[in-house]
């Protein structure tokens, strides 16, 4: 089940946005005037939890490798 999901995070790394349910607006509180997501700046997709944490990861060890001057 882990690794399915970090094939989903490889080959799909971004989700619909849950606030906006992937429109890129936002309906205002009072009104029917519409405004851009702020959670996805308006593009109805956000980069699942899993795929950052790779992210993350990789710019880890790459800092790594450019301190310590080479690769493994």
């Amino acid at each position: 089940m882990t690794l399915g999901y970090l094939a989903a995070c490889w080959l799909w790394p971004f989700v619909a946005c849950r606030r906006c349910s992937g429109t890129g607006k936002r309906r205002a509180l009072i009104g029917r005037a519409f405004g851009i997501c702020h959670r996805c700046d308006g593009t109805g997709r956000q980069l699942r939890p899993g795929r950052r944490a790779l992210n993350y990861l990789r710019t880890v060890r790459a800092n790594d490798r450019n301190r310590t001057g080479g690769t493994r």
